[in-house]
């Protein structure tokens, strides 16, 4: 549901939809559902909608409020899945994902962003890039500062996440903190 204002200034609903998850074949038991976001700094009071076809991930200064839903390991997709068409398909419903994924550490990346995440059900472990995990259950909650990371679920239920990223920039490497 959206909300925004009438003519002379009084709060009304806007939008009220049933949103359909994306799932792609190549990625088996994800699914992800991309609720609100923008590029740009929002401006109220609004009738704004959110536009079409923007990236998955958000430009600095910009937001995404998504659930997604980790499926439990083991779920594989199809044997017969035809590479290219699989990219085209994540491409399509997840522009802009696949690039931040590491070929080679299948789950492993790294996003310019700041994500708020909160745990709603199920079970899901969080893996850093030197190996540190912690499982996490509903209601535990994480803020990740752009940090290489993977998720994976050990349990036999999926886990359902509510993401909330903020485009962020990065610092050069010059300019790291220690």
């Amino acid at each position: 549901m959206v909300t925004g204002h009438d003519a002379q200034g009084r709060s009304v609903f806007v939008a009220d939809e049933v949103l359909e998850h994306g799932r792609a074949r190549a990625l088996a038991g994800w699914e992800f559902l991309g609720l609100w976001g923008a590029d740009e700094t929002p401006i109220v009071p609004g009738n704004r909608v959110e536009p079409e076809g923007t990236a998955y991930f958000p430009a600095p200064g910009g937001f995404r409020l998504h659930f997604s839903t980790v499926p439990p390991e083991g779920v594989d997709p199809p044997a017969d899945l035809d590479p290219d068409e699989a990219a085209a398909e994540i491409e399509r419903l997840l522009p802009g994902l696949l690039e931040h994924m590491e070929a080679d550490d299948p789950g492993m990346h790294t996003t310019d962003t700041v994500d708020l995440e909160v745990i709603l059900s199920g079970e899901v472990i969080l893996e850093l890039d030197d190996g540190a995990e912690r499982l996490l259950r509903p209601g535990d909650t994480v803020v990740q500062n752009g940090t290489r990371h993977r998720w994976r679920n050990p349990g036999p239920q999926p886990c359902l996440m509510a993401i909330f990223m903020v485009g962020a920039r990065r610092r050069d490497d010059a300019q790291r903190a220690p």
